[in-house]
């Protein structure tokens, strides 16, 4: 009669372990690109990061820098911003 050999313990536990950091990895990665793509497309949202979490925005537009060679989006938030800051002074 043939006997079964149990798995070493050691395997299971390596499998689980690297199931679970794909898991956690592309959950990170979707979280982080919801993040990107929030903060690329709304600038409300960027405004609320600037107030809130300076070096997250300023690590974003040194990214957008390095990677597009482009000062635009930083130079046209500022501008907007400043407009709607004069706009409340006025009111």
């Amino acid at each position: 009669m043939l006997q079964k050999k149990a798995r070493p313990g050691y395997k299971k536990i390596i499998k689980t372990s690297a199931k679970t950091l794909i898991v956690v990895e592309a959950l990170l990665f979707a979280v982080s690109y919801a993040g990107w793509y929030r903060l690329n497309t709304n600038r409300e949202f960027r405004y609320y990061v600037k107030e809130n979490y300076p070096s997250i925005l300023e690590a974003y537009y040194q990214l957008g820098e390095t990677l597009g060679g482009d000062k635009s989006i930083r130079t046209y938030d500022d501008n907007v911003w400043q407009q709607e800051q004069q706009q409340a002074a006025k009111k």
